[in-house]
């Protein structure tokens, strides 16, 4: 496969046609935020609810490429039930795989991140990076205005 097919393999394809977590939680108890992405139109809200440290519940609503909305899929699959350390753990590992330079830095193992993986192929296409991490900055912009980092 070469550009373009690796880009949309079956996973995302997958996570876009049957989106996991999709939808909508009252808010309160759970806690929201939109994210949108000015160059392409992609937008997210991302509504979680948190047991102590724990997201017990994540839904994902938005519209957008497919990129951005597996990648929400994935995102929320990747975190719900797991705690808030462990989601700004996988923040941090799925913005070193977007990177698109050759920054040293500790290597991103990808065999760790599961069906995450499938979006290594988005850096081969500068544009598409936005919409694959604009769910994690809307994860984090909720986590960071209504938990604490653990």
């Amino acid at each position: 496969m070469d550009g373009l097919d690796d880009l949309y393999k079956d996973i995302i394809l997958d996570h876009y046609r049957s989106p996991r977590n999709r939808g909508e939680l009252p808010v309160p108890p759970a806690m929201s935020a939109e994210g949108f992405n000015p160059l392409c139109g992609d937008q997210v809200t991302v509504y979680v609810t948190l047991d102590g440290d724990t997201i017990s519940d994540i839904k994902i609503t938005g519209t957008g490429c497919s990129i951005s909305q597996a990648s929400s899929s994935l995102m929320s699959a990747a975190v719900k039930g797991k705690t808030t350390s462990f989601a700004y753990d996988r923040l941090a590992v799925f913005k070193r795989l977007m990177t698109i330079d050759d920054t040293p830095g500790e290597p991103v193992n990808v065999r760790e991140l599961g069906e995450m993986a499938a979006l290594q192929g988005v850096v081969q296409f500068p544009a598409r990076i936005k919409c694959a991490i604009l769910a994690w900055n809307t994860l984090d912009q909720v986590l960071s205005t209504h938990a604490s980092p653990q």
